[in-house]
């Protein structure tokens, strides 16, 4: 049985040639990876009236590989998403996660100038679908519309915000 174990371990003539310093130097540094940069500041966020929701803190983390947003509402409510983009499905994911329990798995991609994520989560109510689009207007701001479908199957607003950015980026 030990001599099982000793073939299956690597040897100096299998080993990998890159070294885990040389892999955390490349980060994520292809061209899909910068798609949601667009997205990273700090921003003061208001609705359609200007009315103010919040503050989000969205930075790029871990060598480019992710961009981390940071939720602070006018209301108390706090959260934080993870976005990144998986090579392997070429396409974006965003896990968001906040104080209420509330827990969101996203899908997408860039269609345009608009990132638009989509997903499926089990509610109390059952099934309920989320699609969230940020797009970038041409004052500097962006737009994060969320939009959530259930059996009727019609959408309907959660969260129509818009952000301007607190100092320079």
């Amino acid at each position: 049985m030990l001599g099982f174990f000793a073939l299956s371990l690597p040897t100096a003539s299998t080993a990998q040639t890159s070294s885990p310093a040389q892999l955390v130097s490349k980060g994520c540094s292809a061209q899909q990876n910068r798609q949601f940069d667009f997205w990273l500041g700090k921003w003061r966020v208001s609705d359609g009236s200007g009315v103010s929701q919040g503050s989000n803190d969205v930075t790029s983390e871990f060598a480019g590989c992710v961009v981390q947003e940071h939720w602070a509402g006018a209301d108390g409510s706090r959260g934080s998403s993870f976005n990144t983009y998986l090579p392997g499905r070429r396409q974006w994911q965003q896990t968001w996660v906040d104080a209420s329990g509330l827990t969101l798995q996203l899908y997408g991609n860039l269609h345009g100038s608009r990132m638009v994520l989509e997903g499926t989560r089990i509610a109390r109510r059952g099934k309920v679908g989320d699609r969230i689009t940020w797009t970038p207007l041409p004052d500097g701001r962006v737009r994060q519309h969320w939009q959530e479908t259930g059996a009727d199957g019609k959408w309907k607003d959660v969260f129509d915000g818009y952000y301007t950015r607190i100092g320079a980026n």
